[in-house]
């Protein structure tokens, strides 16, 4: 059987140690923590947005020149229309732009469509009678050589 079962006969009891009888001898020691801290206040600087600063300041003077800036940055990176082909620059013309009275269902909007289709179809038919000239081309070159392998 264990120690911490049994019952206690004499009970602790405070106030007849040293020190321990007289309650105004406590110690006089405190810890670090308990001491005040932050007991100064800093005020902000003249380049820290000091109150008098912002009054003085037109912020939307600023806004509009970073705004400038920003856009002339955007503008610089992306490319003009100058550089770009013809072929990606669409031709249609704008719904909004052609007036209401000289539409007709049956009717397409502009010719230039249908020249652009014209020759979209031509160019078309030259690319495949280019690449069926290719596929001859490569067909009588191994005809030629599998005639070359079998005289061996």
């Amino acid at each position: 059987m264990t120690t911490a079962a049994r019952p206690t006969f004499e009970p602790a009891r405070g106030g007849r140690g040293k020190g321990e009888g007289d309650l105004s001898q406590l110690s006089k020691q405190y810890s670090s923590r308990d001491l005040p801290s932050h007991t100064k206040i800093k005020y902000r600087q003249t380049t820290q947005d000091a109150p008098e600063e912002v009054r003085n300041r037109d912020f939307r003077r600023e806004l509009e020149e970073r705004e400038r800036v920003a856009a002339r940055e955007k503008n610089r990176d992306r490319p003009t229309r100058e550089h770009t082909t013809s072929s990606s620059v669409s031709k249609k013309p704008r719904l909004d732009q052609i007036p209401a009275a000289n539409l007709d269902a049956d009717d397409p909007l502009t010719d230039e469509e249908d020249e652009d289709e014209d020759f979209e179809e031509e160019s078309d038919d030259d690319d495949t009678a280019a690449l069926l000239a290719e596929l001859e081309k490569i067909k009588k070159e191994r005809a030629e050589e599998q005639a070359r392998k079998n005289k061996r």
